[in-house]
């Protein structure tokens, strides 16, 4: 199952996110069920379904209100196994076309975002690079960072460099979202409490980064000012088959201005999902909603690459295209800093 929030483009700004559901298979699902709708129908149909299926009793709104009531992303797909379609679906109201919608991200506002540093090529290069091997500890220990929640964008949604900052990359990452509370998770079963997983660029400001390292402390300013992620989110029954290794063997993808810069595979992460869910559960209560990234892919970032490949930083007027096989595609154009408001 794929579900994600969409806005109908010919809607106002500030409409609100509707919640829906691919009714195709495939990377881009070209049909979406409106799962409000659709819930309302069957209820019309059924009045014991608000009764016998908790899922049925409210209004389905956005995906946070969902979790927070208590629900997981599984139970959504009882609402589309009751979808009794009307007609030609183009005249069907619970029906919407991919054309016609722009969508946001598939949590909109997660409590929490920790990013891991789990593809042992990507963490090798950064090391080569200031003349050391890999530490020790990072082979026992999953690393992670909290980043920024408030800056969260939607897979279409603009990005710029920040204040002070001319060197933008992107960096090309697996999102795994948590649907229910869980503490203290055994690395073998922790995986259960994964919702879906999304595509995450968590975008870097290199020139900050750079200056927040030499004091070991970080990342702060060199990675807060955006993440995206998108475009939906898929539910783990549909990797299933492709499982290997500590992940999936899904390609990854970027491509900068359609010239593809990184290329690698979810197979060739060293620690598994399940092993960052232990490590960040330990002590702590994961809450539904939580979001955690995998940390870059090998070759998944211009600094890396850049110089193999379009030999520059991102610059306004590029579009990054980040790809993994079966989570479908984002889209961000890079646009000049804003001016400031207010």
């Amino acid at each position: 199952m794929k579900v994600a929030h969409v806005r109908e483009r010919n809607t106002p700004a500030g409409a609100p996110w509707r919640l829906v559901a691919a009714l195709d298979s495939g990377d881009a699902p070209a049909r979406w069920l409106d799962l409000e709708v659709a819930r309302r129908r069957a209820v019309a149909a059924d009045a014991g379904l608000a009764h016998n299926e908790p899922v049925f009793r409210r209004s389905v709104t956005t995906l946070d209100e969902h979790l927070a009531a208590g629900l997981r992303v599984e139970v959504l797909r009882a609402v589309v196994h009751r979808f009794d379609p009307r007609g030609d679906p183009s005249d069907d109201d619970a029906v919407l076309a991919r054309d016609s919608l722009t969508f946001g991200p598939p949590i909109l506002r997660p409590p929490s975002l920790r990013d891991f540093y789990a593809f042992e090529r990507h963490v090798g290069t950064m090391w080569s690079r200031r003349g050391a091997e890999i530490p020790e500890a990072w082979f026992r220990l999953p690393i992670f960072y909290f980043s920024n929640v408030s800056e969260i964008r939607g897979p279409t949604d603009p990005v710029w460099a920040p204040r002070d900052s001319v060197e933008l990359d992107y960096e090309l990452e697996v999102a795994a979202l948590v649907d229910t509370p869980a503490r203290d998770l055994d690395a073998g079963r922790a995986e259960e409490v994964v919702g879906g997983y999304a595509i995450l660029n968590d975008w870097s400001a290199r020139d900050l980064q750079r200056d927040e390292t030499t004091v070991r402390l970080g990342p702060a300013k060199g990675k807060d000012f955006a993440t995206t992620i998108g475009p939906w989110l898929v539910t783990p029954d549909e990797l299933a088959d492709r499982r290997s290794g500590s992940g999936f063997d899904l390609a990854m993808t970027a491509t900068v201005n359609g010239t593809e810069t990184s290329r690698g595979t979810w197979s060739s992460v060293h620690f598994s999902f399940g092993q960052m869910l232990e490590r960040a559960s330990a002590d702590v209560q994961l809450r539904a909603g939580d979001v955690l990234g995998s940390g870059t892919v090998g070759g998944g970032s211009l600094l890396e690459i850049r110089e193999e490949t379009i030999g520059r930083y991102l610059q306004p007027r590029d579009e990054v295209v980040l790809r993994i096989e079966r989570l479908g595609e984002l889209h961000s154009p890079v646009i000049a800093r804003p001016k400031a408001t207010g």
